[in-house]
């Protein structure tokens, strides 16, 4: 190959890994500055107590924020699972609310959701040393590094019927991803400087321990974070995530220095907004 075509070839592919992020963000931009179909808002009032709950602002932009997710995301049904459009706006418009308030990539690194219309079973294998034991887990959601994301179609029904809505499977699932955005699944999504990593390691990280080492002392225990909470800090984090959104108020109470936190992140206070 002569230096000529080699140079060619270089500049070639530069200028299509220059163009491909300017035309995705093109594509965005088109999607997100559609008009949102008329049904939507009505029907997201009726069905999702999230939504309800956002102020005006919020909801125009979390229905355009839906736009681009529900083009650049595809659903399949698993199961036997035939997937409609319901379904699809009930996912994308509790994955979205995490993308207000500010500016994030819609997720990157992954395309599908896979919903099934149960809770499903998975295999698990752990190792301690040259042991090895297998056993199956049932699950309501999962999130796969680099891979999709898995729900239950029943449970997200359940959290959307269960009265003061306090849990959401998707927010969970979706924080997962927030959480995979920095390279790894540790507890601790991407930050905006060193500063602000400092400051929630220590809180969450104190926080975890705490009541990690505590939970089987008596006396009063936060409404938020559960036993599969402290199972590890991945968990942790996208339990305190639901919280954030379903039960603002009892995390700003139980949790003040989380909140901030979480606050901070997200740009949003939503114990502010109307119960």
């Amino acid at each position: 190959m002569s230096l000529l075509v080699l140079v060619g070839a270089i500049l070639c592919g530069l200028a299509w890994w220059i163009a491909t992020p300017a035309r995705q963000r093109a594509r965005r931009r088109r999607w997100h500055d559609a008009t949102p179909p008329a049904t939507w808002a009505p029907w997201l009032e009726r069905k999702v107590p999230l939504y309800r709950r956002l102020p005006a602002p919020l909801k125009e932009a979390l229905l355009r924020h839906m736009g681009v997710f529900l083009h650049e995301k595809r659903f399949v049904g698993c199961n036997g699972l035939e997937v409609d459009d319901d379904m699809r706006l009930v996912v994308a418009a509790q994955a979205c609310v995490l993308l207000l308030g500010h500016a994030r990539d819609y997720f990157p690194g992954f395309t599908s959701v896979l919903l099934y219309p149960d809770s499903f079973v998975v295999p698990i294998t752990e190792r301690h040393g040259a042991l090895e034991t297998r056993r199956e887990e049932v699950r309501s959601g999962e999130s796969w590094q680099r891979g999709p994301v898995v729900l239950s179609w029943l449970d997200v029904q359940h959290d959307l019927h269960a009265g003061d809505a306090r849990r959401s499977v998707v927010l969970h699932e979706f924080a997962h991803k927030l959480d995979e955005e920095n390279g790894s699944i540790d507890g601790v999504p991407a930050l905006a400087d060193d500063g602000q990593l400092g400051r929630w390691r220590e809180a969450f990280g104190r926080a975890f321990e705490r009541r990690h080492d505590g939970r089987q002392t008596p006396g009063p225990t936060s409404p938020v974070i559960d036993d599969y909470a402290l199972s590890a800090p991945p968990e942790f984090f996208a339990t305190l995530v639901e919280g954030f959104f379903c039960q603002p108020v009892a995390l700003a109470l139980y949790h003040p220095e989380i909140y901030a936190l979480l606050r901070e992140y997200f740009a949003l206070d939503p114990a502010g907004w109307p119960p």
